[in-house]
């Protein structure tokens, strides 16, 4: 393969270099706008093997693991360390401003909502076992390759302080060389930490896990799946003084803060509505906040999210009536009728959006909506459904909760016309 010589025009929406060439365009990663660079190429994708002319917003990156020549291989946890932070706060707002302009969207763009190292409270290891012991840290872009990492200035301190707790319950628990994947999230009792993909461990193993479990302070339970092995307290996150007991693996905001700027944004555009319907509504991040002055039906397709949402509620003086149903609202979204009742909606759907729920409600009544995504593709395909529906959007925020990544989250707050 012979080398070539690129000047990089612009940053990808994956945070890639992008270069321009007779067959498309070459996509380069650790990159950036104005640099000269000597790559080896295959089609579209090229790996950069010198740099050639630096762009003045290259700076050097706070871990050794990043970059074509990170310690151990290349970590796929950050795509954007050697970006200077006030074109790396430009460029993920524009990758909103780029993904509703693809759906015909011209709408106030907020700045971004920032975060930074250290902030990061929960994360998905791989691992595995090798001659030599226990893989684990994060893949390599692309590939089944697991650098093992020595520092992670993304994750909070207490999370990866237990690095080495989860390495001990790895070399209990995993019994092959197949890969496997531990999730783990920093609650305000300890580590909820939960294992995935690994072979039914013997009663031996897990009695040996339980006993390391409680040995080793900070662990606030262990799981596989969604079977818990040892649970020495109960994992609890406090969501505006509501107690939640969420259930093994759930998802949660990455970032505290990034929470909070997403729940004041919804609490915010929905004052008033006397009832709200939360859509994708987990354990209740939204619920619980809406519950202190509307009335809220919260509408979530797994059941033990539910029920820790519906304990959560019975423990808790002082709020408004709050009602769940479980239900898969990508085969049976709510229905205009249905959505009647309410002069509010939160939806917050996984990353393929919620392209059948928001064609429900561009034909509803509800006064106010806010649309909560991950992904600003389908949040873009989304919005343009409701506003085609009479919808008008009052503004779309873009919320860093991923540092240094290519990921950006949105919330967006629409009205009825």
């Amino acid at each position: 393969m012979a080398a070539e010589t690129f000047e990089i025009e612009r940053l990808g929406s994956q945070g890639d270099g992008i270069a321009a060439h007779a067959q498309g365009p070459v996509f380069i990663p650790f990159t950036l706008p104005g640099e000269t660079v000597m790559v080896a190429r295959e089609k579209s994708k090229a790996i950069m093997l010198s740099l050639l002319e630096a762009s003045p917003e290259r700076i050097t990156p706070a871990c050794r693991h990043f970059g074509p020549d990170g310690e151990n291989g290349t970590c796929g946890g950050c795509a954007l360390q050697h970006l200077e932070r006030s074109a790396y706060d430009a460029f993920k707002r524009q990758v909103v401003v780029d993904a509703l302009a693809a759906h015909g969207i011209d709408c106030p763009v907020a700045p971004l909502v920032t975060s930074g190292p250290g902030e990061r409270r929960r994360a998905s290891f791989a691992g595995r076992r090798t001659e030599n012991g226990i893989l684990l840290g994060f893949s390599s872009p692309e590939s089944h390759h697991i650098v093992a990492i020595e520092e992670c200035p993304v994750l909070s301190p207490t999370l990866f302080a237990r690095l080495p707790a989860l390495k001990l319950l790895a070399g209990i628990l995993v019994s092959t060389s197949d890969p496997f994947r531990i999730a783990v999230m920093e609650t305000e009792t300890g580590l909820d930490i939960s294992f995935a993909g690994i072979k039914a461990p013997s009663e031996k193993r897990r009695q040996a896990a339980t006993r390391a479990v409680m040995s080793v302070r900070g662990i606030a339970r262990l799981a596989i799946g969604d079977e818990i092995i040892v649970e020495p307290v109960k994992p609890e996150l406090n969501l505006s003084g509501t107690r939640v007991f969420p259930p093994p693996a759930s998802f949660a905001q990455a970032t505290l803060g990034a929470e909070k700027a997403m729940t004041d944004i919804v609490v915010r555009h929905l004052k008033g509505s006397k009832r709200v319907a939360d859509l994708f509504s987990g354990f209740g991040t939204f619920a619980l906040r809406l519950a202190a002055k509307s009335r809220v039906h919260a509408v979530e397709f797994d059941g033990p999210a539910l029920a820790a949402l519906d304990q959560a509620v019975r423990n808790r003086q002082g709020l408004k009536q709050v009602t769940t149903e479980r239900r898969d609202l990508f085969r049976r979204p709510l229905l205009p009728r249905e959505l009647a009742p309410f002069d509010g909606v939160v939806f917050d759907p996984p990353r393929a959006g919620a392209k059948e729920q928001a064609e429900e409600l561009a034909r509803s009544d509800v006064a106010r909506i806010v649309a909560v995504s991950c992904n600003p593709q389908t949040l873009g395909r989304d919005l343009a459904i409701l506003r085609d529906g009479g919808y008008s959007i009052d503004t779309v925020v873009p919320v860093d909760q991923f540092f240094w990544s290519a990921h950006v989250e949105a919330v967006a707050c629409l009205r009825r016309d």
